[in-house]
């Protein structure tokens, strides 16, 4: 598949995540999970989240094993409709089946419905293991017309491998589905690693990250299963150390199309472009900005030359 992004441009995208306890059935979590859906829809997505295998929770251990099902299967094929019919992203949590190896997977399919890519779960549980869950090899970031995208379902937040490898490839979103919440990991990743994270957990408690370790919105699990919002992906956070008196230049230069965001105690920085002729990376170059890892990497570097040897 051909992405094609303007070099320069706000990014901003609406994301949606439904949270939902099981209903006990494949039929039941369905039926559920479509009226959800159509709640999700009416804000014209560009991508929606669900929470880990959603068609299989509430189920026993083995009936939950036994949904799982091929990528032309059931669950893929109608979410693959709706993601055409209405030109949206859809992170599809199913157990995947390839021959006789089954998968804890997210399928994301793109607005025309087509696979853009599948991440299997890097550190399945103990019990899943048992039942015969093959883990993955390494995470998944897929490039979309409006950023890279990664993935972590649920157990994986406990492994820092996996952040590792969704910081190596680039994500700028990471999309965690799971069964338990995550609370301060999910800040922690986006934390230590300045992506959005959008969560979809089958304890109606999603929520939606931002760069510096903030909740930004959170689901309401009696008024508001479907958590909708809209942020601009065209965004860097670096360092105050050799950069905050380049901060006021730049807003003095841009005024409200340049958001810069302090989180003082931690001596760092989100600043997010609005501009449509440029972007944040284009204005770290232009005022010489030093960023996160070049500034570190230049640290160990200067360390490593100074070793007693």
């Amino acid at each position: 598949m051909v992405i094609i992004r303007r070099r320069f441009m706000a990014r901003w995208v609406r994301l949606c995540s439904i949270n939902f306890h099981g209903q006990g059935s494949r039929e039941a979590n369905w039926h559920h999970a479509s009226q959800l859906l159509e709640q999700a829809l009416w804000d014209k997505p560009d991508l929606i989240l669900l929470p880990e295998t959603f068609s299989g929770l509430g189920m026993g251990e083995r009936d939950w094993f036994n949904t799982a099902e091929p990528p032309d299967g059931e669950t893929i094929t109608r979410l693959s409709g709706i993601a055409r019919q209405h030109r949206t992203h859809i992170a599809c949590p199913v157990l995947l089946k390839h021959r006789s190896t089954v998968y804890n997977a997210i399928v994301l399919l793109d607005r025309k419905g087509e696979i853009a890519g599948s991440y299997y779960k890097m550190f399945p549980t103990l019990g899943e293991l048992s039942l015969g869950v093959t883990p993955g090899a390494e995470a998944t970031v897929i490039e979309t017309d409006f950023g890279r995208v990664g993935f972590a379902i649920c157990f994986d937040l406990n492994f820092r491998e996996v952040a590792d490898d969704l910081h190596a490839k680039g994500a700028e979103l990471v999309c965690f589905s799971s069964m338990y919440p995550g609370g301060m990991q999910l800040q922690y990743w986006s934390l230590e690693h300045h992506w959005w994270m959008l969560s979809a957990i089958a304890s109606l408690q999603g929520m939606l990250v931002d760069p510096l370790g903030r909740v930004r919105k959170a689901a309401q699990p009696n008024y508001q299963p479907v958590l909708s919002v809209s942020v601009n992906l065209d965004c860097l956070v670096a360092h105050l150390d050799y950069n905050h008196d380049k901060l006021q230049q730049i807003k003095r230069d841009f005024g409200h199309e340049v958001e810069i965001d302090i989180l003082q105690p931690e001596a760092r920085f989100l600043l997010t472009c609005h501009r449509e002729d440029t972007s944040a990376h284009e204005l770290a170059r232009r005022y010489d900005l030093l960023l996160w890892d070049d500034y570190f990497r230049r640290a160990r570097h200067e360390r490593s030359t100074r070793l007693t040897r």
